[in-house]
């Protein structure tokens, strides 16, 4: 009764961010559904493409240092919307990148090449301009949480704007290879990457900060700010763009390389699954463009359970007398353990592509999970004009993560496609998949092993 009286714009906001991640991973999916059909246009080998795709998670993981710095200077509200131009920029100019590669070739005077390193030039332009804008998705969607809800809705509402990145993942495999098949794979890139613009317009209409939001009640506002620690009163407009706090200093706590870690070992999980699930499915099950379809948007349906799921199950032990980071350990320790069903996906493979299409799915629905978590842990513990530069230094591990996973997953299946049995190059990746979290959460709670919030920033 009393939410129904205070409103729920911060709902609205959350809205908002759902569908700027479900944007995001629109557009960095694209490439890895047309990888078949580019492979067999280029050339390119599975190396080849762990290059390309390596380009924009290396991007993505140096930018997001200074995303989250920059969000955190900017604000919340510019910052996204720098972002999303462009990351819609680099989307689109991924059709374009015959003619960009062609330039760079001429400019770095390697033309005499070939038409393999013309396009692969082209591509890692588009997907470092891809990988940059991207960064600053995530640094600034958890600020905007941070801002938008008190502590205890925080992880439920960084599950459900997260859940986007399952649903993108789902509207790509069902948009992306018939776009195509109908008008050609340069059209993929430009109607997709256009997407972001449509959002733009919404962002800057419905978004300011908390203190100046007129759409915003009283109550609403109160009850945002009810829970701010002692040290942290609610942030004036302004204040989060003169506000420094030094990545060095952030450093020396224990709770940054919590983080930090966490997000190393275990992002790079995501990047494999989304990066390599359609070559799987083709190499080990001789499927096409559009067979795949039916698969993806099958397993990442199920990872949107795990996201908005896992952003509640915290819930239930912070209402038993849990602080939110303690029971947020709790959940994520559950959590570690659905991944290890992975580790059945390459023996029981044999009987349909459908069993590890299903296990896959486990394991993804709760990296889902375990990411609306591990985000939240660090606005349980920083001070709100901390949240972007810490996001985007755990951000700059995970995607490192995510470049050392690819790379090797590129290596090991031209390996053992060579020898004949690439399944054994899966079978090796899935089980560093399957464990990853589970050795994450020992080291996150070996550093940080009671809630410790930051009080001297």
């Amino acid at each position: 009764m009393k939410e129904t009286k205070m409103g729920n714009y911060r709902w609205t906001i959350c809205a908002l961010l759902f569908f700027a991640t479900t944007v995001n991973y629109l557009d960095r999916q694209v490439l890895s559904l047309l990888k078949p059909h580019l492979e067999e246009i280029f050339g390119w080998t599975n190396s080849d493409y762990a290059d390309i795709a390596a380009v924009f998670q290396f991007t993505y993981a140096i930018s997001m240092l200074f995303a989250g710095r920059i969000i955190d200077k900017l604000g919340t509200k510019k910052g996204y919307a720098w972002a999303i131009v462009i990351w819609s920029i680099g989307a689109i100019i991924h059709a374009l990148a015959i003619p960009l590669g062609e330039g760079i070739a001429t400019v770095l005077g390697f033309v005499g090449i070939g038409a393999i390193s013309v396009s692969m030039a082209g591509f890692m332009f588009s997907r470092a301009v891809l990988g940059f804008g991207e960064s600053g998705n995530f640094p600034a969607a958890i600020k905007a949480t941070a801002e938008y809800f008190p502590k205890k809705e925080r992880s439920f509402a960084t599950g459900i704007f997260n859940s986007g990145s399952n649903v993108g993942a789902i509207l790509a495999p069902l948009t992306v290879p018939f776009i195509a098949k109908h008008w050609g794979w340069e059209a993929a890139f430009l109607l997709i990457g256009a997407v972001g613009f449509l959002w733009l317009i919404f962002w800057l209409k419905l978004y300011e900060r908390p203190e100046k939001q007129n759409r915003l009640s009283a109550e609403e506002l109160a009850y945002i700010n009810s829970d701010e620690a002692e040290n942290e009163a609610p942030l004036k407009e302004g204040v989060a763009a003169e506000a420094k706090v030094a990545w060095f200093k952030l450093l020396a706590y224990k709770q940054t390389w919590a983080f930090t870690i966490g997000k190393f070992m275990t992002d790079g999980v995501w990047w494999f699954f989304l990066f390599w699930l359609p070559a799987y499915l083709k190499d080990q099950y001789g499927m096409i463009d559009t067979q795949v379809m039916i698969p993806l948007a099958v397993l990442y349906s199920m990872t949107m359970f795990g996201s908005i799921g896992g952003g509640w199950f915290p819930m239930y032990f912070i209402k038993r007398g849990y602080e939110a980071y303690d029971g947020r350990m709790r959940a994520m320790l559950l959590i570690a353990l659905f991944p290890l069903v992975v580790l059945a996906a390459q023996p029981l493979g044999h009987i349909t592509f459908w069993i590890p299409v299903i296990l896959i799915g486990i394991g993804a629905s709760a990296h889902q999970a375990w990411s609306a978590n591990i985000f939240t842990t660090v606005s349980d513990m920083f001070p709100k004009k901390a949240v972007g530069s810490v996001v985007g230094i755990g951000g700059m591990a995970g995607g490192i993560g995510g470049v050392l996973i690819t790379k090797l997953g590129g290596y090991l299946f031209d390996k053992y496609k060579a020898l004949g049995h690439i399944e054994t190059g899966y079978t090796i990746m899935f089980t560093i998949c399957a464990v990853a979290y589970l050795v994450a959460w020992a080291i996150m709670r070996t550093l940080v092993p009671k809630y410790k919030p930051i009080s001297d920033l």
